[in-house]
């Protein structure tokens, strides 16, 4: 039994969070993020003593809840590493959500080197009509022989639309200057959207993947909010042979990812770095061909031996068209990469241009010595060509923030994370996820 004082604190604590959950949130909407090696090194060796000493020593949010309300653990029942969670979010682009969201880890097999199999499952609604639901899942065979990932969405959307490019003043036409939208003028497209993508891995040598799959995109019933004139996304679709009210984009995926990191969550040390093709074709279905080639690099270094979460890491993430055209909301840009977390301190697709790239340094500091709390700063950098002949690593964005995190799930390394962050143009807001950003 915790003394009064305490238990007064864990429970303020507890309400805080809540309250942090439910505060604005000028944020992406949640989406899944099976598009990258999510199970990598984050098996938990609880036997080992090292290990298992450590996490004796951590304190979740399991254990404030059962603080709170007094709730008796069976000393013989193994931690659970399903995690299910409130799907809470604010912001005037989707207005107020509720929903839930679960995810669920666990080792297939015996052998000790096999990754962590992973899914997840969300459900959400908003007082703005915005419906959305995902399944994804990140499967590793036995000995880590085959890895599937893939997931399956299904949504009524509203997507902010800012313009093409970097948010500069073009010296183009007064259409380019449209399209370019330098003043940041901000719209809604609303649509209904469904996406099912799934990915085969072959492990080739240890950490080296080759693999390859598919992915439907399909946009329907799109419209726009303003509709006064043409807008950005009315005259980029008029340009490259979009309709206005619908498209495709259906293509073949192949990638090589090598990784060492030593937690899919929360890594400490290691790597992970991706690059792959991707091959929109209208034999698919696909409005109109396209060639893609993106890369994501990651890379985690533990300051502290004795004090592992003291971490700098550093993340690069691009997309180059290399041929045909893609839709317009399917252009790389602030928030597109695969776990949609990227130009915190700014809406999705803030910035977008057919070329583009960003680059991400953060902090990561434990507060208390049971772990708990602990907190992030970070800065990141992000650059896109436009129509009017901007180049890629000409104009930089940049923007960064703070953030405190709350141990989840000491065995899985999950944190509920809570960031504050700027951006030019005024762009501001709160970020609520689970999972750090990179």
């Amino acid at each position: 039994m915790l003394p009064r004082y305490k238990t007064i604190l864990l429970k303020g604590l507890f309400l805080f969070i809540l309250a942090g959950s439910c505060a604005p949130a000028f944020s992406q909407v949640p989406v899944p993020a099976a598009d990258t090696l999510k199970g990598d090194s984050s098996h938990v060796h609880i036997n080992n003593p090292v290990v298992a000493e450590r996490l004796e020593s951590q304190f979740d949010f399991t254990d404030l809840v059962r603080n709170i309300f007094h709730v008796h653990r069976d000393p013989d029942k193994k931690p659970s590493g399903i995690i299910v969670v409130p799907n809470v979010a604010s912001n005037p682009s989707i207005g107020s959500q509720i929903g839930i969201k679960a995810v669920a880890g666990r080792k297939l097999g015996n052998d000790p080197n096999t990754l962590l199999s992973v899914g997840a499952t969300s459900a959400s609604i908003t007082t703005k009509g915005i419906i959305y639901f995902y399944i994804s899942h990140n499967i590793y065979t036995p000995g880590n022989k085959w890895n599937f990932q893939g997931n399956l969405v299904a949504a009524k959307t509203v997507t902010p639309d800012y313009g093409l490019g970097i948010g500069i003043d073009p010296e183009g036409s007064a259409t380019d200057k449209q399209l370019a939208n330098p003043n940041r003028k901000a719209r809604g497209l609303h649509a209904q959207f469904y996406n099912f993508r799934e990915k085969v891995y072959k492990e080739v040598v240890p950490h080296l993947f080759v693999g390859a799959g598919v992915s439907f995109d399909i946009r329907r019933k799109l419209t726009e909010t303003d509709t006064s004139g043409n807008t950005p996304y009315d005259i980029y679709s008029d340009r490259h042979g979009f309709h206005r009210d619908k498209y495709m984009a259906n293509g073949l995926l192949f990638n090589v990812q090598y990784t060492t990191r030593d937690n899919q969550n929360r890594a400490y040390k290691g790597m992970y770095i991706d690059a792959g093709f991707r091959l929109n074709q209208t034999w698919l279905a696909s409005t109109r061909n396209a060639l893609q080639f993106t890369t994501d690099f990651r890379k985690y270094f533990s300051l502290s031996h004795r004090n592992p979460e003291h971490v700098v890491a550093f993340w690069n993430w691009g997309s180059y068209l290399i041929a045909g055209n893609i839709p317009y909301l399917e252009l790389p840009g602030t928030g597109k990469d695969p776990s949609f977390r990227s130009g915190r301190g700014y809406t999705v697709g803030y910035f977008k241009g057919t070329q583009y790239n960003y680059s991400e340094i953060e902090y990561r500091f434990p507060i208390l010595r049971n772990k708990f709390l602990s907190g992030v700063a970070f800065f990141h950098m992000q650059t896109a060509n436009d129509a009017s002949g901007t180049k890629l690593f000409q104009v930089w964005q940049p923007g960064g923030g703070a953030g405190l995190r709350v141990l989840f799930n000491k065995l899985t390394r999950t944190n509920l994370c809570l960031d504050y962050a700027w951006g030019k143009f005024g762009a501001r807001g709160f970020f609520l996820g689970l999972n750090e950003a990179f």
